[in-house]
Protein backbone atom coordinates (compact mmCIF):
# COMPACT_ATOMS: atom_id res chain seq x y z
CA UNK A 1 0.00 0.00 0.00
CA UNK A 2 1.09 3.67 -0.76
CA UNK A 3 0.18 7.17 0.00
CA UNK A 4 1.56 10.18 -1.43
CA UNK A 5 2.20 13.03 1.09
CA UNK A 6 2.78 16.93 -0.69
CA UNK A 7 5.53 18.36 1.06
CA UNK A 8 7.86 21.63 0.93
CA UNK A 9 10.36 18.82 -0.66
CA UNK A 10 8.04 18.07 -3.13
CA UNK A 11 5.52 14.88 -3.55
CA UNK A 12 6.92 12.06 -1.07
CA UNK A 13 5.18 8.26 -1.15
CA UNK A 14 5.66 6.30 1.79
CA UNK A 15 5.05 2.44 1.44
CA UNK A 16 4.17 -0.08 3.81
CA UNK A 17 4.12 -4.11 4.16
CA UNK A 18 2.93 -6.29 6.27
CA UNK A 19 2.72 -3.03 9.34
CA UNK A 20 5.75 -1.81 8.59
CA UNK A 21 7.18 1.32 6.18
CA UNK A 22 9.70 -0.11 4.16
CA UNK A 23 10.35 2.82 1.69
CA UNK A 24 10.01 6.51 1.02
CA UNK A 25 10.37 8.35 -1.10
CA UNK A 26 10.05 11.51 -3.49
CA UNK A 27 7.20 11.57 -6.25
CA UNK A 28 4.32 9.63 -6.96
CA UNK A 29 0.32 9.91 -6.46
CA UNK A 30 -0.91 7.11 -4.51
CA UNK A 31 -4.03 7.39 -2.27
CA UNK A 32 -4.17 3.97 -0.34
CA UNK A 33 -5.06 4.23 3.29
CA UNK A 34 -4.07 2.46 6.07
CA UNK A 35 -3.97 2.97 9.73
CA UNK A 36 0.05 3.24 9.73
CA UNK A 37 0.03 5.31 6.54
CA UNK A 38 -1.83 7.53 8.04
CA UNK A 39 -0.25 7.80 11.14
CA UNK A 40 2.91 7.81 8.69
CA UNK A 41 1.86 10.73 6.49
CA UNK A 42 0.51 12.89 9.67
CA UNK A 43 4.07 12.31 11.02
CA UNK A 44 5.47 13.69 8.06
CA UNK A 45 3.40 16.99 7.80
CA UNK A 46 4.44 17.29 11.24
CA UNK A 47 8.02 17.02 10.77
CA UNK A 48 7.71 19.45 8.06
CA UNK A 49 5.52 21.96 10.00
CA UNK A 50 8.26 21.46 12.30
CA UNK A 51 6.65 20.47 15.04
CA UNK A 52 8.18 16.82 15.36
CA UNK A 53 11.61 15.82 15.84
CA UNK A 54 11.62 11.97 15.99
CA UNK A 55 9.48 9.81 14.19
CA UNK A 56 7.63 6.94 16.33
CA UNK A 57 6.85 3.94 13.40
CA UNK A 58 7.77 0.62 12.76
CA UNK A 59 10.36 0.10 9.79
CA UNK A 60 11.41 -2.21 7.94
CA UNK A 61 15.04 -2.13 5.96
CA UNK A 62 15.19 -4.59 3.13
CA UNK A 63 18.47 -4.75 2.22
CA UNK A 64 21.76 -6.78 3.71
CA UNK A 65 22.94 -6.92 7.16
CA UNK A 66 25.26 -3.95 6.89
CA UNK A 67 22.53 -1.88 4.58
CA UNK A 68 20.27 -2.00 8.28
CA UNK A 69 23.26 -1.26 10.42
CA UNK A 70 24.37 1.87 8.46
CA UNK A 71 20.22 2.49 8.84
CA UNK A 72 20.54 2.07 12.58
CA UNK A 73 23.13 4.71 13.29
CA UNK A 74 21.39 7.11 11.24
CA UNK A 75 18.16 6.84 12.66
CA UNK A 76 19.87 7.16 16.12
CA UNK A 77 21.36 10.41 14.92
CA UNK A 78 19.09 13.58 16.63
CA UNK A 79 17.29 15.93 15.28
CA UNK A 80 19.58 19.29 14.25
CA UNK A 81 22.54 17.20 14.85
CA UNK A 82 24.97 15.87 11.92
CA UNK A 83 27.57 12.80 11.80
CA UNK A 84 30.32 12.15 9.10
CA UNK A 85 30.57 8.97 6.49
CA UNK A 86 33.63 8.76 8.86
CA UNK A 87 32.06 8.72 11.86
CA UNK A 88 29.68 6.10 10.93
CA UNK A 89 32.46 4.46 9.11
CA UNK A 90 34.84 4.24 12.70
CA UNK A 91 31.71 2.69 14.78
CA UNK A 92 31.12 -0.03 12.38
CA UNK A 93 34.60 -0.50 11.68
CA UNK A 94 34.13 -0.45 7.75
CA UNK A 95 35.70 2.05 5.34
CA UNK A 96 33.62 5.64 4.98
CA UNK A 97 33.17 5.06 0.78
CA UNK A 98 31.15 1.76 2.26
CA UNK A 99 28.92 4.08 4.73
CA UNK A 100 28.37 6.50 1.35
CA UNK A 101 27.53 3.71 -0.42
CA UNK A 102 24.88 2.17 2.03
CA UNK A 103 23.97 6.07 3.07
CA UNK A 104 22.80 6.47 -0.95
CA UNK A 105 20.77 3.26 -0.51
CA UNK A 106 18.60 4.13 2.31
CA UNK A 107 15.08 3.40 1.41
CA UNK A 108 13.27 5.10 3.70
CA UNK A 109 15.11 8.83 3.65
CA UNK A 110 14.11 11.56 5.96
CA UNK A 111 12.04 8.56 8.46
CA UNK A 112 15.54 7.42 8.31
CA UNK A 113 17.58 10.41 8.35
CA UNK A 114 20.58 9.93 5.65
CA UNK A 115 20.43 13.83 5.35
CA UNK A 116 22.18 14.29 8.51
CA UNK A 117 25.05 12.49 7.40
CA UNK A 118 27.89 14.57 5.60
CA UNK A 119 31.28 14.36 4.05
CA UNK A 120 34.63 15.33 6.35
CA UNK A 121 34.63 18.44 4.27
CA UNK A 122 31.43 19.30 2.45
CA UNK A 123 27.79 18.29 2.40
CA UNK A 124 28.35 14.80 0.82
CA UNK A 125 25.57 13.61 -1.86
CA UNK A 126 21.78 12.83 -1.12
CA UNK A 127 19.89 10.27 -3.73
CA UNK A 128 17.04 11.64 -2.70
CA UNK A 129 15.04 13.35 -5.51
CA UNK A 130 16.62 17.47 -5.85
CA UNK A 131 19.61 15.69 -4.97
CA UNK A 132 21.63 18.10 -2.51
CA UNK A 133 19.16 20.63 -2.47
CA UNK A 134 16.82 19.07 -0.98
CA UNK A 135 19.42 17.86 1.41
CA UNK A 136 20.01 21.53 1.80
CA UNK A 137 16.63 22.25 2.42
CA UNK A 138 16.14 19.32 5.07
CA UNK A 139 19.11 20.40 7.24
CA UNK A 140 18.45 24.09 7.05
CA UNK A 141 14.45 22.92 8.46
CA UNK A 142 16.41 21.45 11.36
CA UNK A 143 19.31 23.97 12.08
CA UNK A 144 21.90 21.38 11.26
CA UNK A 145 25.26 21.64 9.48
CA UNK A 146 25.48 25.85 10.03
CA UNK A 147 29.06 25.94 9.19
CA UNK A 148 28.29 24.39 5.60
CA UNK A 149 25.58 25.82 4.28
Amino acid sequence: MELSVQTPTGPFTLTEEDGAIVRAEWGGRFDDHSDLLDEAARQIAAYYAGELTEFDLPLKVKGSDFQRAVCDVMSAIPFGETLTYGDIAKRLGVPAQAVGQACGGNPIPVIIPCHRVLGASGLGGFSGAGGVETKVWLLKHEGAGGLLI
